[in-house]
């Protein structure tokens, strides 16, 4: 039986000097979700405009639904410059207000979080009281709230990381925002395994995952640990690398496959979206298939 489900946050274009591309990590996730044969949906907002139009043409284009992304006739869609210096390193800068920061929860989206079997979301989206109250709100009704931690300064309270950690069933991590939200949290531990066991108790979540860039992940299911240590690649660009991750890792354990199964496949996943450009790069299953099983 196909698997729903919702993702809900910011849709955007990330604008380069040279180009732009669509992004936000929500908007990844459901991309990836729908190119493993999930039925995804978003829940965001974006202005009436040129680029709003453009926007919601893609997204349907690639299979994600679109009934549920709103439209603004105030605010625009949403932009992230992006600046490079002379090295390639990127610094952003994340316009506000825009659309996506104005979300209503309306009673229908409510009734089709319900109905789902997981609503991702992450904690940007959290940076204007409009969006974060309608998340809060939404997040009652879903049956397997997945929490994707992503830190952008200043973006962020411990406050509301902590609120969306404690109605979480399952948080993603990378190891820098593990060690960050532990440290916050007061905790009296270095190790990576011994920081996720400490999120888990005190956030009682039983689904932890913690992804290491190059080096793999660590996937905490159950009260079990499982391991991958990457595929070593040639890396052209991250972007999106953790959100593909992200999608191939729910796809496998919503439909109860073997934790490990389920970390490999996300592992080689995020690995091939790294060695390709852009965020969301076009790979079937058999790319993947033969990623992991090489001749």
């Amino acid at each position: 039986m196909t698997k729903n489900i919702i993702c809900f946050g910011e849709v955007l274009f990330d604008v380069f000097p040279t180009h732009k591309k669509i992004g936000g990590a929500p908007l990844n996730v459901a991309l990836r979700l729908a190119s493993l044969g999930i039925n995804a949906k978003i829940i965001s907002r974006v202005g009436n405009d040129e680029i709003g139009k453009e926007l919601l043409a893609f997204i349907k284009k690639n299979g994600v639904d679109t009934n549920t992304i709103q439209i603004d006739e105030n605010l625009s869609t949403g932009q992230v410059i992006v600046k490079l210096n002379e090295k390639g390193s990127a610094s952003y800068t994340i316009n506000y207000p825009v659309a996506w920061d104005k979300i209503v929860c309306i009673p229908e989206d409510e009734i089709m979080v319900k109905k789902a079997d997981a609503l991702v979301f992450g904690s940007l989206v959290c940076r204007d009281s409009v969006s974060q109250s309608s998340l809060l709100e939404i997040i009652n009704y879903a049956k397997y709230a997945v929490f994707d931690v992503n830190l952008r300064a200043p973006f962020y309270t411990k406050e509301i990381l902590i609120n969306l950690m404690m109605q979480s069933d399952f948080i993603k991590f990378n190891d820098d925002e593990l060690y960050e939200i532990s440290a916050f949290m007061n905790s009296p531990y270095h190790s990576l395994e011994q920081n996720i066991l400490f999120i888990a108790e005190q956030t009682n979540t039983k689904h932890i995952c913690v992804t290491k860039g190059s080096h793999g992940a660590v996937l905490y299911f159950n009260e079990k640990m499982y391991y991958n240590s990457g595929y070593k690649i040639d890396v052209v660009d991250t972007v999106g690398s953790g959100d593909s991750f992200l999608a191939g890792l729910l796809s496998k354990l919503l439909i109860n496959s073997n934790p490990q199964e389920a970390i490999d496949f996300a592992c080689a996943l995020g690995a091939i979206v790294a060695k390709n450009e852009g965020a969301n790069p076009k790979i079937s299953s058999k790319e993947i298939n033969a990623f992991m099983n090489p001749i």
